[in-house]
């Protein structure tokens, strides 16, 4: 493995491009060990003996965020992400996997974003982050697009990184416990007001619920009540027609004439069908997703930008 990190591709700066990290990125995991990003880069700088000049020179335009060779970092370690190269421990906490190992075995330096698209992962990734850009109408930008490059529409792009937030997120929510599924619906719905101001919200006894998993009660005497099905399933796992039927039959039960059938997958043309004529709203994991960002459920703010504009009603004075 090259040691110089003169030999690496490198913009006009003279500064690594985030494609000639990716393989000393997995270089410095593949002892297995679980670390942070400023230590994984940290470990970049020390093994390619990169120097200070080099590792802390920032953008002219933004000198208070984060330096040219951290931000390219970020595009390669997301990029080997989505891949399946690595995997998140937690925030900000990283791990070679199989994939990632076999990568370095098998390509060392010559790891590159090509290979990486050719990941059965990355292409998963893409393809639902397309499905959700043509969703709301936004250009899917390039994932791993650096800043200095990207000239983009401000809203294109931050329609772009929250899609990309959204899938992370849905591959969170697919890995929580079922009853936490149940309740994170719940909590969901009553966040965007399905409880009404004096309503209540229940998850039902997970060993009775006879096919409805919640109960939103929209006033205090129960004469308005939705009726909730939460199903956490594998993406390929699709909902068809029959569990629609038997969540219906489950409704007629209790005299109910509306319900929310909510999954971490995504439902047939069929069910779609069958539940537009019965009164029952399908949710699927993309739609569950970007619930979840704009009613601000599982997710927090990670930075605000003012956008100004002339006010020329103050000029107007002048007048």
């Amino acid at each position: 493995m090259n040691k110089d990190w003169k030999k690496l591709k490198a913009s006009n700066e003279g500064i690594p491009t985030f494609e000639s990290l990716m393989p000393y990125t997995l270089e410095v995991l593949k002892d297995g060990d679980v670390l942070n990003r400023k230590i994984i880069l940290k470990r970049i700088i020390q093994f390619l003996d990169i120097p200070d000049e080099i590792a802390s020179m920032m953008y002219p335009n933004y000198p208070q965020g984060d330096g040219i060779l951290a931000n390219r970092f970020s595009f390669a370690i997301s990029d080997l992400y989505k891949a399946g190269a690595v995997e998140r421990i937690k925030r900000g906490m990283y791990q070679i996997t199989e994939l990632g190992l076999d990568l370095l075995n098998n390509y060392g330096e010559k790891i590159n974003r090509k290979l990486l698209e050719q990941q059965p992962a990355y292409q998963k990734y893409m393809q639902e982050l397309v499905e959700r850009n043509n969703r709301v109408g936004t250009t899917t930008i390039e994932a791993s697009a650096p800043i200095e490059s990207a000239k983009i529409d401000i809203e294109d792009m931050i329609n772009n990184q929250n899609n990309q937030i959204a899938i992370e997120l849905l591959n969170k929510v697919r890995q929580v416990e079922p009853v936490f599924f149940e309740k994170l619906v719940i909590h969901l719905l009553e966040t965007m007001g399905y409880s009404g101001k004096h309503g209540t919200a229940v998850v039902t006894s997970k060993s009775n619920d006879g096919g409805i998993d919640g109960i939103i009660n929209q006033d205090p005497l129960g004469t308005s009540t939705v009726y909730v099905q939460a199903k956490r399933y594998h993406e390929t796992n699709t909902i068809g027609r029959p569990a629609i039927q038997g969540f219906y039959g489950a409704l007629a039960a209790v005299n109910a004439d509306r319900g929310v059938f909510i999954t971490t997958s995504s439902f047939s043309a069929n069910a779609h069908e069958f539940a537009k004529n019965q009164g029952i709203v399908l949710i699927d994991g993309i739609k569950l997703t970007e619930l979840m960002l704009e009613f601000g459920v599982g997710v927090e703010i990670a930075k605000t930008y003012k956008l100004f504009r002339i006010d020329n009603d103050y000029f107007e004075d002048e007048l």
